[in-house]
């Protein structure tokens, strides 16, 4: 009878013991996993372009055909009417497609597509390019801009910014109005799936509300250039100094850094079906690929 009564305690002992330590593995192990499955945003190289795209400043990917778009100032100057820019097509794997696709352009810099036509920002001009003829169509003088930079399109609509001013401008129908103003140096600027506005300027990123107003999401990144949205508040933006940063409303991880090889990352394209940032650099005169992983 204490033989057994012995036995049957030592059984509930271990039994308990083995209850209480289970659990706490689990959560350990679970916990580990979890961390296991936070990844830091970063790039991988893929290719980068021969240099022989004249201070290539925007980057464009068209997922209808496959094509890349480049902008090319030609020369130093980013806002002397001298009529040496160009349009290049690249193909996805780098190579030069068409090396003078539109020329008799001034210093030529962001790009959107919309109705069957890119439209190209020429200093204090919105210029529109045939997307089959590669023919310039049509051209608008802005009233007052200065130095008119990135261009986004959502619905046929197009926006543009001008960071002398500070303004935001569109373009629909035949006419442009000003949308938006008073924002300091404000460059790269993108739409939402949704329609909502996003910008960057000296404040940070900041989106633009239903009724007009803005609110600064991120003040980290700030004095940006290119500017992609990711969709769940993420968003990739490059600084033109050599900086691409992944960014949210709660946080931000530099991906790359290339100032110290002095080649820029001016306002950058993206692939999204692949996942790949299209980076112009400028001076140094090519596009450099890189695979997006978070």
């Amino acid at each position: 009878m204490k033989t057994y009564l012995k036995t049957a305690i030592y059984g509930i002992g271990a039994t308990m013991l083995f209850a209480q330590c289970s659990p706490q593995k689990t959560t350990e192990t679970e916990e580990t996993m979890v961390e296991e499955e936070v990844k830091t945003p970063s790039l991988t190289m893929l290719w980068e372009s021969e240099a022989s795209l004249e201070t290539v400043e925007s980057v464009l990917y068209d997922p209808s055909s496959g094509k890349i778009y480049t902008s090319n100032i030609f020369g130093q100057n980013p806002q002397e009417k001298d009529g040496n820019g160009t349009i290049s097509i690249l193909g996805t794997d780098g190579s030069i497609v068409e090396q003078t696709w539109v020329s008799g352009l001034n210093a030529p810099k962001g790009m959107a597509i919309a109705n069957g036509n890119l439209y190209v920002t020429d200093i204090d001009e919105l210029v529109e390019i045939n997307l089959e003829s590669g023919e310039i169509t049509n051209k608008w003088t802005v009233e007052g801009a200065e130095f008119l930079n990135d261009v986004a399109s959502h619905n046929g609509v197009v926006y543009f910014t001008d960071m002398n001013t500070g303004k935001v401008h569109s373009y629909q129908d035949g006419a442009i109005s000003t949308v938006s103003e008073g924002h300091d140096s404000i460059n790269g600027i993108a739409v939402g799936a949704d329609g909502t506005i996003y910008g960057l300027d000296a404040s940070g990123l900041k989106k633009w509300n239903a009724d007009g107003t803005t609110e600064i999401l991120n003040s980290a990144v700030t004095g940006g250039d290119g500017l992609v949205v990711l969709g769940d508040g993420n968003f990739v933006a490059s600084r033109w100094q050599g900086e691409i940063w992944f960014a949210s409303a709660e946080d931000q991880t530099k991906m790359l850094d290339t100032k110290a090889e002095e080649s820029n990352t001016a306002d950058i394209g993206y692939n999204p079906s692949e996942m790949v940032v299209y980076v112009p650099t400028f001076f140094k005169n090519k596009v450099v690929a890189y695979k997006l992983n978070y």
